[in-house]
């Protein structure tokens, strides 16, 4: 799994809640210092972890996928990610400079 650190653990959820909820991920545990997601309980595939300290935004080169079962779920993830302050990087779609099938968002 991926974990990535979170100075708003409160805010970050709800981030996620929202964003990863549109291809059927969920919480499937949590705590004081953080929140994990996936599809069965107490086995998350990601999760966020409360820090002091601010933390940096990711930069150029960092990538993180989330496998969808179909394109509307793709296309919801989006939307959601879009509503709760998320930034576009080139739109839901087809983006065939991955692979002429690579449908992401």
């Amino acid at each position: 799994h991926v974990l990535i650190a979170t100075n708003d653990l409160q805010r970050a959820g709800k981030f996620y809640d929202a964003a990863l909820g549109a291809p059927g991920y969920r919480r499937v545990g949590e705590g004081e210092y953080f929140v994990g997601y996936g599809v069965v309980d107490n086995q998350d595939k990601f999760a966020l972890k409360l820090q002091d300290q601010p933390i940096s935004v990711p930069q150029d080169g960092f990538h993180q996928a989330f496998a969808a079962p179909n394109r509307a779920a793709v296309d919801a993830f989006y939307q959601a990610a879009i509503a709760h302050g998320g930034k576009d990087n080139g739109g839901s779609g087809v983006h065939s400079e991955y692979g002429p099938n690579y449908y992401a968002a």
